[in-house]
């Protein structure tokens, strides 16, 4: 190896070894700070779809783990108001004309709607993000609802035959997210003694 071609492999290899420790040092300095924001995102997306009056205790801390009916792990998250489980939240996901739209999904214990809210989507600016709620008040109609109101088979876009709006150049969206409820309403049917054990 000629002397200069071994000066410059030790100065590359310099340079890479020091961005590297930079980099395990900076990850080891802000872990603490990424997981405290994960943990506050988690709390706000929690608290929008699970009322306050309806628990005393730290939905985050008072979770389980399931498998989806995709057989997705997820997390089930419960509320307890003394001692018993008043509702549980738990991330349902969609497809729509973007792709995958991921939502959180809160249900009573008797399985009508707490409340839902988009966590994650690439839907159209202007079309497809209406199902936001600071976009517009269309992804709150779902509260109060339930697989027994509207009946299961209105659980579609009005273009479907259903009872629930789609937007204007926008329909996959929305039929996207009404799937994904409708899915999530009946996966908590299916496993509502599981979530609620306790009580």
């Amino acid at each position: 190896m000629k002397p200069g071609t071994l000066k410059h492999a030790v100065i590359l290899g310099s340079f890479c070894l020091g961005f590297g420790l930079l980099l395990a040092v900076t990850n080891r300095l802000t872990a603490a700070d990424i997981a405290a924001r994960a943990l506050e995102d988690k709390q706000n997306s929690l608290s929008q779809v699970i009322p306050d009056s309806i628990h005393d205790n730290n939905l985050v801390t008072d979770s389980i783990a399931m498998k989806d009916a995709r057989g997705k792990d997820i997390t089930v998250y419960r509320a307890r108001k003394n001692g018993k489980v008043s509702g549980v939240a738990y991330e349902i996901y969609g497809t729509g004309y973007g792709g995958e739209i991921k939502l959180m999904l809160g249900v009573d214990v008797a399985g009508k709607v707490l409340g839902v809210r988009v966590l994650a989507h690439h839907e159209t600016p202007g079309l497809g993000d209406k199902i936001e709620e600071k976009k517009g008040d269309w992804i709150l109609r779902f509260t109060g609802l339930s697989l027994l109101k509207p009946a299961i088979e209105k659980w579609k876009v009005k273009k479907d035959g259903g009872e629930f709006d789609q937007f204007a150049g926008a329909t996959i969206t929305p039929r996207g997210v009404v799937l994904a409820i409708r899915n999530g309403l009946e996966f908590f049917a299916a496993h509502q003694a599981q979530m609620t054990e306790g009580n």
